[in-house]
């Protein structure tokens, strides 16, 4: 099995899949017209917003986001420093001055006592995720925003399918984003997705995002850029047939869920995954293992190593974005958010997807123990 790679992701491709790109393909209209439509309807009505916007991906759903309520330079906009890197860019992209909050320990996610100490007179919206599938604390955070008149703005990208306090996530900021690519659970190569209740503001995500041709001689209209963000019915097809079928999906992926939490107890000082009060459900992103305090970042690197050496594609899953070389040139640095620094040393993402057998996830896990011992550091890992 060893000499068999197994990736990271693998998206789950059914023949749906497959005869819903063709159509499309075979359509006379591949760029952005009635399948994306489509989508947007069957999107807003399985999150339960009013609106949603197809976009060409998660940086640019934000970055709309951002202009369509007017902020960018001379703004600030509070985010976790525990996510993925186009979270952060977006921000920046947009002119806004980027403020990194620490997160929650357990949960992963930006903590609402954290962002409360980093509000500022230029301080102009919150921008929360929901990492690794685990909601963020919600109903905190609104209560910040509304208390200080801000912006909240939710990353659900992680989560799709999970639930907080009854209500699927994607039903919590003022507007929400979601990005289809890789490793994730619904997948259509590239994409994005807003979602808002906000009929005005949805009308403004639709004119950032593109110029109707029949609006192109409009004095008015053609006073300001859109950035031609589209999401082609090509790939509307590809993600309409995920979502027509992610309820299978997430199925399946729960199986496998259930794979890694009986193998892995065989590590020592196992703890049961993190859910906090208010959860109903989370669907994990990837499959992440928390390595004890006495591992170093080196030594999570050497686990990732010997895992790639055995054909397991593993991953460190973040690095802290406030120490990258652009946020270190704007004057960031180290020390700023140890919660995030003390977590993101210490958390290997582990293959996770529909496609796992439980033979697969036990030489995973097995093999993870084994590179946890070669470290020097003893095998004790967790949740």
């Amino acid at each position: 099995m060893s000499q068999d790679w197994i990736p990271l992701s693998d998206p789950d491709i059914s023949t749906a899949e497959l005869e819903a790109v063709m159509a499309a393909l075979q359509a006379p209209q591949l760029s952005s017209g009635p399948m994306a439509e489509l989508f947007e309807k069957e999107f807003a009505a399985y999150i339960g917003r009013k609106h949603a916007i197809a976009v060409s991906s998660g940086t640019q759903a934000i970055l709309l986001c951002l202009r369509a309520y007017h902020i960018g330079p001379g703004h600030e906009v509070i985010l976790s420093a525990y996510s993925w890197h186009q979270i952060g860019h977006a921000v920046a992209l947009a002119g806004a001055t980027p403020v990194f909050a620490d997160i929650d320990y357990w949960s992963g996610t930006l903590s609402p006592e954290k962002v409360k100490s980093k509000i500022t007179a230029h301080t102009h919206a919150i921008l929360a995720g929901n990492t690794n599938g685990h909601p963020a604390a919600w109903q905190e955070l609104r209560d910040v925003s509304n208390q200080h008149g801000l912006l909240l703005l939710e990353d659900s990208t992680e989560a799709i399918g999970s639930r907080y306090q009854g209500s699927r996530v994607g039903s919590f900021g003022d507007c929400a984003i979601f990005d289809f690519s890789q490793p994730g659970l619904l997948v259509c190569g590239e994409g994005g997705m807003i979602v808002t209740d906000d009929d005005d503001i949805a009308s403004a995500l639709r004119y950032h995002r593109h110029r109707r041709i029949d609006t192109r001689f409009s004095v008015s209209i053609t006073a300001h850029l859109p950035y031609q963000a589209l999401l082609s019915d090509v790939t509307a097809a590809l993600g309409l047939a995920q979502l027509r079928r992610i309820d299978a999906i997430l199925a399946r992926r729960k199986v496998v869920e259930g794979y890694y939490y009986e193998h892995i107890k065989s590590f020592e000082g196992i703890k049961d995954p993190y859910i906090a009060p208010g959860v109903d459900e989370v669907n994990w992103f990837v499959y992440l293992v928390h390595l004890g305090t006495r591992f170093t970042r080196s030594s999570r690197d050497a686990i990732v190593e010997d895992l790639h050496t055995e054909s397991i594609g593993a991953a460190a899953y973040c690095q802290p974005l406030h120490v990258q070389r652009y946020y270190l040139d704007h004057g960031h640095r180290k020390g700023e958010c140890l919660v995030t620094e003390k977590v993101a040393d210490r958390v290997v993402a582990l293959p996770f997807h529909a496609h796992l057998t439980e033979e697969q996830v036990g030489f995973i896990v097995q093999t993870a123990k084994d590179a946890s011992i070669n470290v020097g550091a003893g095998s004790a890992i967790y949740l």
